[in-house]
């Protein structure tokens, strides 16, 4: 996927961005998931300003990245963690791998909130997308609930992420769980399971090898609101209309939040803590809208114009922070009974 780049800096800027910092600079260890994405002369802009050079590491899907945190805290694999979400911060806190971030971006007022000491940098909304060619061939309506993916005229047509190793799926269990009831969402997982469900690890696999859209055979997948925008930005041809879009159904719509916190143990605590200012920089909360295809957590950010494309719905399912805390294990094992087992 092509990036969008930033071609003004002041000249002495750029010299330095393209030298890239010298041999000398400590390494800040970023820890991310495997959709971070921001320009490169910005990031070589940071390395030049911090006099440090960033080594990211990307760790696949967010919910893989908290598992490694958690796995590597005797010996912090990095220092500053971006892409934890308010599904997966609790989780992280109770895990005691976050240190709290003081700095003047948590201290500002956000457009979403995240858990006490993570800093807000972007959010979005994980939803249905559907492929509009599929559902225009073939004599088959939308759903209008989820309850409906059920029967089976809707049999073999939705994928969705594995909870246990996506952030997505994660996001939209929590939200059959919020919108529907824990004992009806199991419910309709099992009938899910027995019409037909696909199951992937990640975003990327479901997306780009199972979506009908992109030469697979399910016309229904677990996405984001924004990636209709994503389609029309990334398209060959000039194109007006998505060729996807979102169904925002009760029970199948989560507000995701992703943060960027302190790793307890880490090193580089002065850069680090420059590193979290700089993701909620104006030109960070430009760029991140049309490289990593979320909303800006920082009020008042100019929209990308082809964000029109990204409805935000009227209303969407999350647990509470409480609630997730408690219970999100519970939900998890529960789903991989009903659903693998």
């Amino acid at each position: 996927m092509n990036r969008r780049t930033f071609s003004f800096f002041p000249a002495a800027a750029l010299a330095m961005a393209v030298l890239g910092p010298s041999a000398s600079a400590q390494e800040l260890r970023v820890l991310v998931h495997s959709s971070f994405s921001l320009p490169k002369p910005m990031l070589a802009q940071f390395e030049a300003d911090a006099g440090v050079k960033l080594g990211i590491i990307k760790a696949g899907d967010a919910g893989e990245m908290l598992n490694k945190l958690i796995l590597t805290r005797a010996q912090p694999i990095a220092d500053v963690v971006f892409g934890l979400d308010n599904a997966l911060v609790v989780k992280a806190q109770a895990a005691n791998v976050l240190d709290p971030t003081t700095g003047a971006a948590s201290q500002r007022a956000a457009a979403v909130p995240l858990a006490q000491g993570v800093v807000p940098v972007d959010y979005g909304f994980v939803t249905l997308n559907y492929d509009r060619a599929w559902f225009a061939k073939n004599p088959l309506p939308l759903p209008k609930a989820l309850e409906e993916l059920a029967q089976p005229a809707y049999r073999n047509l939705l994928v969705v992420q594995n909870p246990a190793t996506s952030s997505a799926g994660y996001a939209f269990l929590l939200s059959t769980v919020a919108g529907l009831g824990e004992e009806a969402a199991f419910d309709w997982w099992g009938r899910m399971r027995a019409n037909g469900l696909k199951v992937t690890k990640g975003w990327s696999e479901a997306y780009y090898t199972e979506f009908s859209r992109n030469g697979g055979t399910r016309p229904l997948v677990v996405s984001y609101a924004s990636s209709p925008a994503a389609e029309v930005f990334y398209s060959k041809e000039k194109i007006t209309e998505s060729p996807t879009a979102s169904l925002f159904l009760k029970g199948g719509v989560f507000r995701q939040v992703e943060g960027v916190a302190l790793v307890k143990g880490g090193q580089q605590r002065e850069a680090a803590a420059r590193f979290i200012e700089f993701l909620r920089s104006a030109p960070v909360q430009e760029a991140l809208q049309t490289s990593m295809w979320m909303f800006a957590a920082e009020p008042r950010t100019a929209r990308a114009e082809v964000l029109r494309h990204a409805s935000e719905p009227a209303a969407f399912d999350n647990p509470g922070v409480e609630t997730i805390a408690a219970r999100g294990g519970d939900w998890l094992d529960r789903w991989t009974r009903v659903v693998l087992k």
